[in-house]
């Protein structure tokens, strides 16, 4: 059988490819990944906001040509873009944390919808083809925190800034998609335009705060105990190489067919895999050998969803994409991640994110 992945990544070769948000955790995944794969690319993104980042850890394997500057800044974006005519663009760059959001909700705002608003219109200014893969996240849906997993045709919302502002980036996304890059005008304009929304994500590399496996890690490495604030939440939880190959095998196909491809697609586990974060956190102290939990549940807490699930069946039935990890096996490869970076036993993360990729590739052949 041919191996899925090698054909999807070998339509990148050669390719101009523009990554905002490449400095973040899925945004290193995905340069690493494409440029181990040939294409050419630049990256617009603020500078690391962890220490340590695997972007930083990256320095000396990454060769690309990085941009650290802001996506608020509409007139510095538009010309990284117009002066690189990408023949893709794939738009991860965010505020994408809860909690942050209700500390700094302006900048949310600011970044997830005026910063797509910048991107978009930048794209109106190139005179050649482009395919745009716009990442926002889950949590777009109005949650009413029930036992159905959210289709793409379901109503959006958001009860918290983040997730209002990344309902807001859809809106954005589909006002542009129907008044400037309208698929029944391809011909005319050449551009195609997509979103998508994923699921939590984990995997080796992710030091942001207030994310589950991050926070694991970090206590289980320092010796601390594992606060675990909201224990029966439930999360569609996927391995980081299941959306970014999702969204480079979008990528392709939607260059090759713009209208029937446009729109927005879910990214997630199987309904099985809809995990609580109990259950997570044990399963992670079960692989490392060690750690304790600390339940600190406070009732006065800044409101988070605690259950959300993803309907993945038009990914599945239309893209022929499917998660090949379960959560079990995706926990399992971050933790040891993790553990061989913090052990000791290998110090080049680049051959830890290989290893993953090799892993990854080898499940698209069974």
């Amino acid at each position: 059988m041919e191996n899925m992945v090698a054909d999807i990544l070998d339509n990148y070769k050669g390719k101009r490819v523009l990554i905002t948000g490449h400095t973040g955790f899925k945004g290193a995944w995905l340069t690493y990944l494409l440029q181990k794969n040939g294409a050419i690319i630049k990256g617009y993104s603020l500078a690391p906001e962890t220490t340590p980042s695997l972007y930083n850890l990256l320095e000396g394997v990454l060769t690309i040509d990085s941009v650290i500057a802001d996506i608020n800044d509409a007139a510095k974006l538009q010309q990284e873009i117009v002066s690189f005519q990408p023949d893709y663009i794939f738009h991860l760059a965010a505020q994408p944390l809860v909690r942050k959001s209700y500390n700094d909700p302006l900048n949310t705002f600011n970044t997830n919808i005026i910063g797509t608003a910048n991107l978009l219109n930048a794209v109106t200014m190139l005179a050649k083809p482009c395919t745009c893969v716009l990442i926002t996240t889950d949590k777009v849906y109005e949650n009413k925190e029930w036992n159905y997993p959210y289709r793409e045709t379901d109503r959006l919302g958001g009860y918290d800034p983040y997730s209002a502002s990344k309902a807001c980036a859809e809106l954005v996304i589909n006002s542009y998609r129907n008044s400037f890059f309208n698929p029944a005008h391809y011909h005319q304009h050449q551009k195609a335009i997509t979103s998508v929304r994923a699921g939590n994500v984990i995997g080796g590399g992710d030091w942001s705060e207030d994310r589950l496996l991050p926070d694991i890690v970090t206590s289980i490495a320092t010796g601390k105990e594992i606060i675990i604030r909201n224990p029966n939440s439930v999360r569609p939880w996927q391995h980081v190489m299941e959306p970014v190959f999702g969204y480079l095998q979008l990528g392709v196909l939607l260059s090759s067919e713009p209208s029937k491809y446009d729109g927005a697609w879910n990214f997630g586990p199987s309904n099985a895999d809809n995990l609580p974060v109990i259950t997570i956190a044990q399963r992670a102290i079960d692989i490392w050998g060690k750690g304790a939990i600390k339940l600190q549940v406070d009732p006065n807490a800044l409101h988070e969803a605690k259950l959300l699930k993803l309907d993945i069946n038009k990914a599945i039935n239309e893209l022929q994409w499917q998660p090949m990890m379960d959560t079990f096996m995706a926990i399992e490869r971050t933790i040891q991640w993790y553990k061989s970076f913090y052990d000791g036993k290998q110090t080049s993360v680049h051959q830890l994110m290989d290893a993953d990729i090799l892993y990854y590739q080898s499940l698209s052949t069974k």
